[in-house]
């Protein structure tokens, strides 16, 4: 079997995926950019189970992946769902000194999120989830049929 395209070009990926990011949260740099990434994955990271996490880690583009579990202590209590406001504030909570998160920064990530994932891999991690995962990311498809 060759070398799989998603490994060959993981770079480049994932440095499309930051200016887009970047771009949709309206940053002026994808250093700017980088702590709300790595904050928004947290965030999310921090409301699933191990395996959920580890289920939705697997629809994800690999240096993507590779963001999500990093320096992630598995013994941490799960924590609620919540807010829109309570992930902001997660969001925001690493490195607050260098977080230049703006108030649309989930959604700025799972936006830019959609344009590098495989949505029918994504669909199905998500349909695994609880319904809050899904609202989210903001995954409509995944609303609408109510899975």
């Amino acid at each position: 079997m060759p070398l799989p395209f998603e490994y060959q070009n993981a770079s480049l990926q994932f440095d499309q995926f930051m200016l887009d990011a970047r771009d949709y949260a309206d940053l002026a740099t994808t250093n700017m950019a980088w702590n709300m990434v790595v904050g928004v994955l947290r965030a999310f990271r921090a409301r699933l189970n191990l395996v959920q996490a580890l289920h939705f880690a697997t629809a994800l583009p690999p240096v993507l992946r590779a963001l999500f579990i990093e320096d992630w202590d598995i013994d941490a209590p799960v924590r609620q769902f919540g807010s829109e406001s309570d992930w902001l504030a997660d969001v925001r909570a690493l490195r607050p000194q260098h977080n230049f998160s703006p108030d649309n920064a989930v959604a700025a990530v799972a936006a830019a999120l959609r344009q590098h994932v495989d949505h029918a891999a994504f669909e199905h991690a998500l349909a695994s989830l609880p319904m809050q995962a899904r609202i989210f990311w903001g995954w409509p498809e995944q609303m609408e049929s109510g899975r």
